[in-house]
């Protein structure tokens, strides 16, 4: 069959040389925590650079965080941050904001406009 894949010892060893080289990519520090770190910063920039201003609080509150492992990043909006002309809190109005859809939700036009993309970009940089 033309689709059969025939291996000698040299294709054995390729095999797991690149099975070694992709666990090690997974390990804290490796290249898919690099990606899941690139990914993150990427998102935080979009849902920053899409929130409406009126103050400029709430797009100041976005953090981003990654787990210890560097598997996994977070990004949301501080409640300690407090806007200094009124002292509110921008992460009680964020909710709202998200709520009302359209154009003010930040989060999920993020993930429905840049997270595909984004991912994309930086999957396509681990390969090449």
């Amino acid at each position: 069959m033309s689709g059969d894949v025939r291996l000698d010892i040299r294709g054995i060893q390729e095999a797991q040389r690149g099975n070694a080289e992709l666990m090690a990519s997974f390990k804290p520090g490796g290249k898919f925590a690099k990606a899941i770190w690139k990914v993150t910063v990427s998102l935080h920039r979009y849902a920053v650079g899409i929130t409406h201003v009126i103050t400029g609080s709430l797009k100041a509150s976005h953090r981003m965080r990654m787990n210890a492992d560097g598997m996994t990043g977070y990004i949301w909006v501080d409640k300690t941050s407090v806007n200094p002309r009124n002292r509110q809190r921008p992460s009680r109005y964020a909710y709202y904001e998200e709520r009302r859809g359209g154009s003010h939700a930040f989060y999920r036009r993020t993930v429905e406009e840049h997270f595909a993309a984004a991912t994309a970009r930086v999957v396509k940089g681990l390969y090449t």
